[in-house]
């Protein structure tokens, strides 16, 4: 950046298209930590490139979509830290970059993370109108993110209780599958795309807080399907988080059907990662494990009480030092 001062020259943008590929594709895969430095650094980037002066308008554009890229991956950073108002203060800035590139699915994206920054928070209601205005002012993206959009819907929905409207939803999302082209974003891959895994996973979640799903039942089926689909680290679209996400409703779903023994085991994975990959959504489904367990028949028998004690202590990550006083 510095060998190339009075301009923008092509160097300087494509180290940072290179940066923000990088950012997309580690993001999910790793510890926050390794990556969060760079993050913050190529954010930062970004919007100097954008104050500096130096891009001509053709280059312009595409500084915008990085900065909107980098903002709501540091929006979804500060989520996953536990920090929601900067995070929303991060979403709404990439909302603002979203706006300048002129490029729909970006906008889509971040109300889409806007609702699961509110959802993860307990916040059902601002999910659902977040998730709901991504959809409806954004009808013409063809990428994932429109089957993404629903499909926070139906957990918004299913949050505030509401089984009708997020069925509706999660018909809402399978329609939109089935006309998916996918875009720009869901070539990037990382978070920016939506693979049919992942529907899979959501649905499986709508329906246990719904209290619906036992082993026996569709329910049950679907989530030992999501399990296995993040099963293999290897795959192109596997996240820890999402992985720690469907373990965390079987266990639900085993509790429900009182088979405590297979609630532990597929448990225990979440419980074994390291304090660095314990983000905010893992520890809000691992509590939602132990209120289950607290209505489970077995609940005072030894296991239930050392599960239980286990899953109180399991806290989040801290903050890398970067993050302090952002």
């Amino acid at each position: 950046m510095g060998a190339e001062q009075g301009q923008l020259g092509d160097e300087t943008l494509g180290y940072l298209q290179d940066e923000v590929r990088r950012i997309a594709e580690q993001y999910p895969r790793v510890p926050l930590s390794t990556v969060f430095d760079d993050l913050a650094a190529a954010q930062s980037d970004a919007f100097r490139l954008i104050e500096g002066g130096r891009a001509r308008p053709s280059q312009m554009r595409q500084l915008h979509v990085l900065a909107t890229l980098l903002s709501w991956h540091m929006a979804k950073a500060c989520h996953d830290l536990g920090d929601e108002s900067s995070a929303m203060m991060h979403a709404r800035a990439a909302g603002v970059s979203a706006e300048q590139a002129e490029h729909p699915a970006l906008s889509a994206l971040v109300h889409g993370l806007k609702s699961l920054i509110s959802y993860w928070s307990g916040r059902g209601e601002d999910a659902l109108f977040h998730a709901r205005r991504g959809g409806a002012e954004y009808q013409q993206v063809h990428g994932t993110v429109s089957v993404w959009l629903p499909s926070l819907e139906a957990r918004a929905a299913a949050l505030l209780g509401d089984a009708g409207g997020a069925a509706a939803a999660v018909e809402q999302a399978a329609r939109r599958r089935e006309t998916v082209e996918p875009d720009d974003l869901d070539e990037l891959g990382g978070l920016l795309t939506f693979p049919a895994e992942k529907e899979l996973y959501y649905r499986v979640e709508t329906e246990v807080l719904l209290g619906q799903g036992a082993t026996g039942t569709a329910t049950g089926a679907a989530a030992e399907q999501a399990v296995a689909a993040f099963s293999n680290p290897d795959a192109p679209f596997w996240a820890f988080g999402d992985e720690a996400g469907a373990l965390c409703n079987l266990s639900v779903v085993r509790l429900h059907d009182d088979e405590l023994d297979g609630a532990v085991d597929a448990l225990r994975p979440v419980l074994d990662l390291p304090p660095a990959q314990r983000n905010r959504g893992i520890v809000v489904s691992a509590q939602r494990v132990h209120r289950a367990l607290a209505h489970s028949p077995a609940r005072s028998s030894l296991l239930a009480r050392e599960l239980a004690e286990e899953i109180t202590q399991f806290s989040p990550a801290a903050p890398p030092p970067a993050a302090l006083g952002r």
